[in-house]
């Protein structure tokens, strides 16, 4: 009998084992299909229209469903629209919704997206990723306060019928309506709370594959499967627990002990020692995403010219990529980063002039431009400060930063930490003179990249107004030459760069950390990670 029990309980103990290592959760005496993902960072708000993080629009991304949603290859397939018509004149869309439904058993409708994107369009959202809407024809003048919310062409002709027209052919839309900032939101479970109603997830229903059950701030984001999911045969787990540890290191921890499944923030301290040991659950993927610092041009010092451009030279990037970060990122020569195909075959990067951003730094040009801005050898610079938000990762580059201008430039700064959601006002309300920025494309094309500088975008945090820009901007996407806009859009790439606007540092890869007997995650290189087709090998 004691052999017995003995045997008993090792096969518990295993069985507990398992049941952490590799997603499974027992819960009431079921062992569920559940992965717990770390993502960082607490999300500001998971309002689809107001969303503006990486992470958090993965959240959303697995809860919510668009017009199209994305395959393997990042392109269109449907999604909420089971078919579509595209006029002769490539103008006007006309999509036809399938019969699906929200989670609390409400049908999904055509006008859940006409109030969807007149509301992120609406001046009075506020919404950041307004300008990703500007393809409807009047969505700028509406977000302008020039037209009315009735003038922007997206109207519901039925239940399911939805009419778009754009005002240019724009080859990636379709991709565009897989984007957060397009998903459907229900009117009347806003209007009934406007400001609860993104932070009590238990009270909204979702159309995506999964729902969100609950929001534990700055501990866990709960989603399950959404049994109301027309596709819910396609998805395997019972849930995903998101957690929000800060801390690469702890997150580290965390994944050996078996207390977490995957994280996406891997610190750089253990990356080469992964690598060089071929650890089956380490993983870097590729990533359309370039690492920079935004410049201020409102704040004194960074409102000179020589100023920002002398920091730039400063940097050395093959350094902070080879001894600080250390996941096979390059340095950054240029804004758009590699990966988009321009249309004579060749990757855009291959079009773009020089800028003079080399991998190593070019110090004596940099104290040359310093001197003519009035600081020669660093004398009378003003104190500055770069922002950064807390990551160990962010830390450690600030802080090379730091010494590099120090030595280069004979200059002090100071560095400082926010907790995200400050961090993410700070930039957005420009109370800052430097600080740390990324951008990971929405969809792969360059102008990703390019129209969130143009003067009333939301993230344009370098706060720079340039009409001649916004001009130019505005042309590209109305012009239907792929060859001319090819030449447009290096021409707003020189703009950004000649002005100086942002110091490029790398292109990002995304380490990850997942078990290996999780199977079907799909890390996109736009940054979000689907878990509809994912599921675990017991």
């Amino acid at each position: 009998m004691k052999k017995v029990l003995s045997f008993m309980m090792m096969l518990v103990l295993a069985l507990g084992t398992l049941a952490g290592c590799g997603g499974g959760n027992e819960q009431a005496g079921e062992v569920k299909n559940i992965v717990k993902y770390n993502i960082g960072a607490d999300p500001k708000t998971l309002d689809p229209a107001l969303n503006s993080g990486v992470q958090s629009s993965g959240v959303l991304a697995n809860c919510y469903e668009g017009l199209m949603r994305l395959d393997e290859n990042d392109k269109a397939i449907p999604g909420m629209a089971e078919s579509y018509k595209l006029s002769e004149d490539k103008l006007t869309y006309t999509f036809k919704l399938r019969d699906a439904k929200w989670s609390d058993g409400e049908p999904v409708k055509a006008q859940d997206f006409e109030y969807a994107w007149k509301r992120a369009l609406d001046p009075k959202t506020a919404a950041e990723y307004a300008y990703q809407l500007y393809y409807l024809k009047n969505g700028n003048e509406f977000n302008a306060n020039e037209a009315s919310m009735d003038d922007v062409a997206v109207k519901a002709l039925d239940d399911k019928t939805l009419e778009v027209t754009l005002i240019a052919p724009t080859p990636y839309f379709l991709e565009l309506t897989a984007f957060p900032t397009y998903f459907p939101v229900r009117k009347d479970i806003v209007e009934k709370n406007p400001e609860a109603w993104p932070i009590t997830p238990e009270n909204v229903p979702f159309n995506g594959p999964f729902k969100m059950t609950k929001w534990q701030r700055g501990d866990v984001i709960e989603i399950v499967k959404n049994d109301t999911y027309y596709d819910k045969d396609r998805v395997k787990l019972d849930g995903v627990e998101y957690t929000m540890i800060t801390e690469e290191t702890t997150a580290f921890q965390a994944f050996q002990s078996g207390e977490i499944d995957g994280t996406d923030a891997v610190s750089e301290a253990q990356i080469p020692q992964l690598r060089e040991s071929k650890d089956p659950n380490f993983i870097i993927h590729p990533n359309l995403a370039v690492y920079y610092y935004s410049l201020n041009v409102t704040k004194e010092p960074t409102d000179n010219p020589k100023v920002r451009k002398a920091l730039s030279l400063a940097i050395d990037r093959d350094l902070i990529t080879t001894v600080v970060v250390k996941a096979g990122q390059k340095p950054a020569d240029t804004f758009v980063p590699e990966g988009i195909i321009a249309p004579d075959g060749k990757d855009f990067t291959e079009g773009t002039k020089d800028y003079g951003i080399k991998a190593k730094a070019n110090v004596e040009e940099a104290q040359k431009l310093l001197a003519e801005a009035g600081y020669p050898n660093g004398e009378g610079f003003p104190e500055t400060t770069v922002y950064y938000n807390t990551l160990e990762a962010h830390k450690s580059i600030a802080e090379a930063v730091q010494e590099m201008w120090k030595k280069n430039l004979n200059i002090d700064v100071n560095i400082q930490n926010q907790e995200w959601k400050v961090f993410q006002e700070t930039r957005t309300q420009g109370n800052f003179q430097i600080a740390r920025d990324g951008w990971t494309g929405d969809y792969t094309d360059p102008m990703t990249f390019l129209d969130m500088f143009i003067s009333t975008s939301g993230n344009n945090h370098p706060q720079w107004k340039n009409p001649e820009f916004d001009k130019l901007i505005t042309d590209i996407k109305k012009t239907g030459d792929l060859e001319k806009r090819n030449e447009m859009l290096h021409q707003a790439e020189d703009m950004i760069m000649d002005n100086n606007i942002v110091i490029p540092i790398y292109y990002y890869t995304n380490p990850e950390l997942l078990r290996e007997n999780i199977k079907g995650v799909k890390v996109s290189p736009l940054g979000q990670v689907f878990f509809d087709n994912a599921y675990i090998e017991q």
